[in-house]
């Protein structure tokens, strides 16, 4: 997205790419963030904490994760967003019988 005011998800190319097992697709990224779709099979998770740098934003579309922050944990389903800084372990897990698809926005760019 180098060198562009805006961009569509009808003109992007939506990348795949494996990450710690799973695969992900990047919907978007730029020197200052990166818009990252995640789906997660029925009792999947990613099995190590992360921190790192930065803000992310998670956005359920579908099914419900547990969202570990530090010491705190969130349930979300369909429709419920967190927020929360990057530099505080978190881990994502997919709590449900169903499989679980969420959006979440990082600032920096740093999972991918």
């Amino acid at each position: 997205m180098k060198g562009r005011d805006a961009i569509s998800s009808r003109e992007a190319k939506v990348e795949e790419r494996e990450i710690f097992g799973k695969t992900v697709k990047l919907l978007a990224k730029s020197s200052l963030m990166e818009a990252v779709m995640v789906e997660l099979a029925a009792g999947d998770a990613f099995a190590q904490e992360s921190s790192h740098a930065g803000e992310e934003f998670k956005l359920v579309i579908e099914g419900q994760i547990d969202v570990h922050v530090g010491d705190k944990m969130y349930l979300l389903g369909k429709g419920d967003w967190l927020w929360h800084r990057s530099d505080v372990p978190h881990m994502v897990k997919n709590p449900g019988h169903t499989k679980c698809v969420y959006l979440t926005i990082g600032t920096p760019p740093s999972f991918i």
